[in-house]
């Protein structure tokens, strides 16, 4: 239990820059992403020995506390990490793995009314962005990253990185997005990259169109979508 404890401790340092220089019992006693976790531990142990009401009875108390839900029987790895903390959902049959990341408002949540495995499983080193859903018991390969805001319904490759309602798999640059500070805000839109081209499809039939009729016919220009550009808030 100590060393689970020093684990989750070292690794809001690592992953919070809030963290930085701020003692082990400052963390302790006002980081609510890990005061959530290590009451979920404790929970968790208490449900594994068959114990009754007193593991729901701290879970409880946890949201009541931190703004953080996770149910007992949950299995968390080591070196868990939720920034902020406010608005986590993890349920019952939910499954994360070692080094997982998860931001504000992120819910690990199942689908329908059916009975057994319903919850998400996260592998190593995933990283899950504020506001983020993953529902129903999907698998989420290890290092892969979900933006913020995602909706995340099928299983999701290892390393990739996924965006957008319902979540689809983008790469920056032809390169998959690194680090648990990756940037959120500059990820591609592939909604916005699809209907930039139909965009342009249908202006270059319009020129073809135009063309047949000597000039006569309609003509149009493709619209002008472009990525977010600007200051990036990735890392803060």
């Amino acid at each position: 239990m100590v060393s689970e404890v020093r684990a989750d401790v070292a690794a809001a340092r690592d992953r919070d820059p809030a963290a930085q220089g701020v003692s082990s019992f400052e963390i302790l006693s006002s980081w609510a992403g890990v005061q959530a976790l290590l009451a979920h531990r404790a929970a968790h142990a208490l449900m594994e020995a068959g114990l009754p009401v007193l593991p729901r009875v701290i879970a409880y108390m946890t949201r009541a506390v931190t703004g953080v839900e996770i149910h007992p029987a949950a299995l968390i790895g080591r070196e868990f990490f939720i920034d902020h903390g406010a608005g986590v959902v993890i349920g019952e049959t939910a499954v994360i793995g070692d080094r997982v990341t998860l931001y504000q408002g992120v819910t690990l949540g199942g689908t329908g009314f059916q009975r057994g495995k319903r919850h998400p499983t996260l592998g190593d080193n995933v990283t899950v962005g504020s506001g983020a859903k993953l529902l129903g018991p999907i698998a989420v390969g290890d290092g892969a990253k979900v933006g913020a805001n995602t909706v995340v319904v099928e299983d999701v490759p290892p390393g990739a990185t996924v965006v957008g309602n319902p979540g689809h798999p983008v790469r920056v640059e032809g390169k998959r997005v690194e680090g648990p500070d990756a940037d959120w805000i500059h990820l591609p839109d592939p909604i916005a990259e699809a209907l930039k081209a139909l965009s342009e499809r249908m202006a270059d039939l319009e020129r073809r169109i135009s063309a047949l009729d000597g000039g006569n016919g309609p003509t149009a220009n493709s619209a002008d979508i472009r990525p977010r550009t600007g200051r990036s808030s990735a890392g803060g």
